[in-house]
């Protein structure tokens, strides 16, 4: 069914570029109006999308399809086949996806709210702010090679900007390592995709996901070999793996975290390292499901690094964005521990992590930049006693770090429970090993926060300090609200991913 749905999804965000761009930039209110309203008509539609599927509708209501780039001769028949079919525009939606766009259009909006705190520049600000929005809501609805790379490679070039102009002290060296990496990881996907598409003749998602796993009576054109499907994975979890990111591929990710303005953290952290994990399921586990799961163990291996590493090293920071920062790198070894398992548990607790890590980082890193604007400080040194001069804040900071660290009743718990779970059936000394990870975020998370918020009052900062007030409060309660909801109510986000699971375990053989 050709529906318009999710191209108005995706691009409603053009309409508050438009008007920003007709609106001068000495008029601060109206852009900062403008701004915020044009992230709403994405989120409404993605609430829609989500309540129709709860209420029994099927998603391919709202997909689309059109002609869009013919290759002339290279679509020449060859014995009555043709070679090359023409690329269309192809957007769709299945559960995992439209979970994601929800988390995209959710945080979007509430991002957009703690903006606030940007202090120059609106005008070119809040255009890129909406210009990455288009770029991620795009990655999780497309449904080609071209253009989820289109929309992959859009979300690279605001991103870009908004770390090097509205971010900190180094914010130029933070911008341009985030450029290479991730160009980088650009460059090892782009050749994978034009593998892809030389050897099976499609750029359709779907259609290369049935060839590779054998659901298709289609041909390949050419030899496609075991050693090449594994060489077109392993570079699938190089490109993926900088933008999740992997050890040893983390390091930018570090320089991000800390320059960057905290809006944009909230969807770095919250959406576009998700932005991998999504691209290495659906790609890797889902077209190449007997070579991922040779590299199963090795996979789990680096989730345990992953896991361990940013532990050991959070809990020797200093800096309370550092702290969050390797606990991101941390979190992100519970995605590949789940996937390793390649069982339902664990592919289920890899995409909750997804998810319940999004709102998590956001939350906090929302409060740090609260927390920054009001003492000029994220040292936790300078920071004692934080909980008389900010107590709302401390709480929310208490709150979310028993989020983090996997308390039950919150969503951190359910994610961390299903993706052990599943590696303790497949590894269990592997999952073992893990565990210490989980003791060792509830040490770094506790010192920091504890000693920032009940430690001995230091002198960092004047007595006056406000508290949180008016429209911080939104983001705040909301993405709370989805960290509880998920936790005491799981179902509401595994409803929608299992069909996703089940196709995934079908095509490893499960």
């Amino acid at each position: 069914m050709n529906s318009i749905f999710l191209t108005a999804l995706i691009f409603a965000p053009l309409l508050g570029i438009l008007v920003l761009l007709f609106t001068p930039k000495t008029n601060v209110e109206a852009i900062k109006i403008v701004g915020f309203l044009a992230t709403l008509p994405s989120l409404v539609l993605a609430l829609f999308a989500f309540w129709q599927y709860k209420a029994g509708a099927g998603l391919e209501q709202f997909a689309i399809k059109h002609e869009w780039i013919t290759f002339g001769r290279l679509t020449e028949e060859v014995y009555g086949l043709q070679v090359y079919q023409p690329i269309s525009f192809e957007l769709g939606i299945n559960g995992f996806s439209l979970v994601m766009i929800l988390l995209t259009a959710v945080l979007s909006t509430l991002a957009a709210i703690a903006s606030v705190h940007v202090k120059k520049e609106w005008k070119g600000y809040f255009i890129l702010f909406l210009l990455l929005q288009i770029g991620m809501l795009g990655v999780f609805a497309a449904e080609n090679l071209l253009l989820f790379f289109f929309f992959f490679e859009l979300t690279l070039i605001p991103m870009f900007f908004l770390i090097g102009k509205w971010g900190y002290f180094e914010k130029e060296s933070a911008a341009y390592r985030f450029l290479i990496y991730n160009g980088l990881g650009s460059a090892i996907l782009l050749i994978v995709f034009v593998v892809l598409f030389t050897k099976t003749g499609t750029m359709n998602i779907a259609e290369i996901t049935a060839m590779f796993t054998g659901n298709s009576d289609a041909m390949f054109i050419g030899e496609v070999s075991d050693d090449l499907r594994m060489g077109l994975l392993i570079a699938l979890l190089v490109a993926f793996g900088i933008k999740l990111p992997i050890v040893p591929l983390h390091s930018w990710m570090l320089k991000v975290h800390v320059q960057a303005p905290p809006s944009v953290v909230m969807l770095h952290a919250g959406v576009l390292l998700k932005i991998g994990a999504f691209g290495l399921i659906r790609f890797g586990v889902g077209i190449f499901p007997e070579q991922f799961d040779q590299l199963a163990f090795i996979l789990a291996i680096l989730g345990v690094v992953n896991l361990l590493y940013g532990a050991f090293l959070a809990l020797i920071q200093t800096d309370f964005k550092m702290v969050l920062a390797y606990s991101s790198i941390s979190h992100m070894g519970i995605v590949l521990i789940g996937l390793a398992a390649l069982n339902e548990a664990g592919i289920q607790g890899a995409i909750f992590q997804v998810v319940s890590h999004g709102f998590i980082a956001a939350l906090l890193f929302f409060l740090i930049g609260v927390m920054y604007e009001r003492t000029g400080t994220t040292d936790i040194g300078k920071l004692g006693g934080l909980a008389k001069a900010m107590p709302l804040t401390a709480g929310f900071f208490l709150v979310g770090a028993m989020a983090s660290l996997g308390l039950p009743g919150m969503s951190g718990f359910v994610s961390e429970f299903l993706a052990f779970m599943g590696l303790f059936e497949e590894m269990p000394i592997v999952a073992a090993v893990g565990t210490l990870g989980i003791i060792l975020t509830a040490a770094y998370l506790l010192r920091a926060v504890l000693g920032m918020t009940f430690g001995t009052k230091a002198a960092g900062y004047g007595e006056k300090v406000v508290d949180l007030r008016g429209v911080e409060y939104i983001p705040v309660f909301a993405m709370l609200f989805f960290i509880v909801l998920i936790g005491v109510y799981p179902s509401i986000l595994a409803q929608p991913l299992q069909d996703t699971i089940k196709t995934i375990i079908l095509g490893i053989g499960g």
